[in-house]
């Protein structure tokens, strides 16, 4: 099993914060780039993976009382990740992502995975900016 994980501090409420990452239409905005997230019947999703040209059956879980999604392959559980918002204090807000690859999977190489997470996470922190300054 491979795991991998990544923090970033947003500036932003938790709730919001949550709003923005959580939202099921909106995924592609922060995703890594060569993935696409299409809701099917909550809380079935289809992903698809330009580099492969392939598509997979995945689950969403959102629970806002935790501020956490979950995610997973849902067939063969060879991959599931969470994403976890928690609030710091002066308007600002924690996110962790964290991925785990079970065995017969084949993860990206770490780096290029590592730099995939961080890129996310920058995307996620403009979006939320851009969101927080139209809102004030």
């Amino acid at each position: 099993m491979a795991e991998y994980e990544c923090s970033r501090t947003m500036p932003g409420l938790p709730e919001a914060v949550f709003d923005q990452a959580c939202d099921l239409n909106r995924l592609d905005s922060w995703l890594p780039r060569d993935l696409h997230v299409h809701p099917d019947d909550p809380p079935a999703v289809s992903v698809h993976e330009d580099t492969t040209g392939q598509d997979a059956a995945g689950l969403v879980r959102v629970r806002k009382d935790q501020m956490r999604m979950e995610w997973g392959t849902r067939s063969d559980g060879r991959y599931a990740g969470w994403l976890q918002v928690a609030g710091i204090g002066s308007g600002a807000s924690q996110v962790t992502v964290h991925l785990s690859f079970f065995e017969g999977s084949h993860p990206p190489e770490d780096r290029a995975l590592e730099e995939r997470l961080e890129q996310s996470l920058d995307r996620l922190a403009e979006q939320v900016r851009m969101h927080t300054d139209t809102a004030g």
